[in-house]
């Protein structure tokens, strides 16, 4: 087991300035024509394919072959400070990778997750398609079905999905359906829907608060087939679990939520970016602007509130880092990924909001960043589980007790 450390590697180090130099030269010129024209950003995802900043080699290294579990944080967190909308653009395939790693053979990871991305001569993207438009905190209340017809070994998908990154504009749409609705969260699978297979649609676009470079769509399965190779896991698996839990044994975790656990602590890296970003900016502001013959940030009630954002970036870091190491080697013990999303997340809505009370009346302005970093942010509270939802997941692990 790798010991945990802050301090990052050479390897780590040079990530951190190669990413930031794209994030700098690539995405903060153009970050704001993206967000006005509320489009997927294909020309900024394809320089980063080019240059191997998207593509399933990159999360490879970052999510498999990384002992210390730093190397992903780090490199989200330099893309989320050049922009959260962009960033998610790159980083939205990473889901559907993580929901085939976590409920595939090794063979279908091997098979399917670089069909995820393609290359840089045909990009691709994945979905990872969970939420409802009446279940997303509550999974167990999904209504999309997985049918299977034994004489043909396939299953049939019905049902929409809501609020999904990348939905059917995707090539590889991971979608996790219901096959055995008595079970509730226990009696979910998960399926991959490769390009072209007929009665998978996109439903209505998101007109989004933030992050609207990044696509967000329903995605309508109507009587989708898809051959039995493609449940992740195999059908034995699936019977030997659906077995257990009619015995009354434990099922384990159910498919959404094993790919959220695993993407919590990313998570929170996106969210501490956008804060970075915030109060990088307010504080070369504070320095610049004057008031009343001096830098306002010679005011006391100005610097206190960038001590106060510096102090929080630092601990939320700690925070991230801490449980992605922690995940990397199966240690969570109190529902640490959770803590650190739901503080990052409370970090960055809250630094964001202190950046344009810096700023004054053009912080409120679209001339400057910090309103787009403000609306960006307020996501982090609600994705891939609430604060709430966070907040009851940290309960029960600290009581261990069934907290309703």
């Amino acid at each position: 087991m790798a010991e945990f450390s802050m301090a990052l590697n050479e390897d780590q180090l040079q990530l951190q300035k190669w990413v930031h130099g794209f994030a700098e030269d690539v995405m903060r010129p153009n970050a704001h024509e993206w967000d006005e024209r509320e489009e997927f950003p294909y020309p900024i995802v394809q320089q980063a394919a080019e240059i191997g900043l998207y593509g399933w080699e990159f999360m490879a290294e970052g999510m498999m072959n990384d002992p210390s579990g730093l190397t992903l944080p780090v490199a989200i967190e330099e893309l989320f400070w050049g922009d959260a909308g962009l960033g998610m653009a790159i980083m939205g395939t990473a889901l559907a990778a993580a929901g085939i790693a976590a409920s595939g053979t090794p063979e279908q990871v091997m098979e399917w997750v670089p069909q995820c991305y393609g290359d840089a001569a045909t990009l691709q993207l994945g979905a990872f398609c969970a939420s409802e438009a009446d279940a997303g905190s509550d999974v167990a209340a999904y209504r999309t079905s997985a049918k299977y017809d034994e004489a043909k070994d396939e299953w049939v998908l019905n049902g929409t999905k809501a609020w999904i990154t990348n939905g059917g504009i995707a090539d590889i749409h991971v979608v996790v359906a219901v096959v055995e609705p008595e079970f509730r969260s226990k009696g979910h699978a998960s399926f991959i829907v490769p390009a072209g297979t007929p009665g998978l649609s996109m439903g209505q676009k998101y007109k989004k608060h933030g992050i609207r470079a990044s696509h967000t769509a329903e995605v309508v399965l109507d009587d989708v087939r898809v051959p039995g190779s493609c449940l992740l896991g195999g059908k034995d698996k699936l019977d030997e679990r659906l077995a257990r839990v009619r015995e009354g044994k434990s099922g384990n975790a159910q498919a959404a939520m094993q790919t959220f656990e695993a993407t919590r602590p990313s998570v929170g890296a996106q969210a501490l970016g956008v804060a970075r970003a915030a109060y990088e900016f307010s504080l070369e502001y504070a320095k610049e602007r004057e008031a009343f013959g001096r830098p306002i940030i010679m005011n006391q009630s100005i610097a206190f509130m960038l001590a106060d954002m510096a102090t929080e970036i630092e601990a939320t870091r700690g925070m991230i880092w801490r449980a992605a190491w922690l995940g990397k080697q199966r240690q969570f013990k109190n529902a640490e990924g959770s803590m650190a999303k739901m503080k990052a997340g409370r970090v960055a809505t809250w630094a964001t909001e202190r950046a344009i009370q810096i700023l004054g009346g053009v912080g409120y302005t679209r001339d400057y960043p910090v309103e787009r970093w403000h609306r960006d942010a307020k996501i982090f509270d609600i994705f891939e589980g609430t604060e709430q939802i966070q907040q009851l997941v940290i309960s029960r692990a600290i009581s261990g007790l069934r907290i309703e």
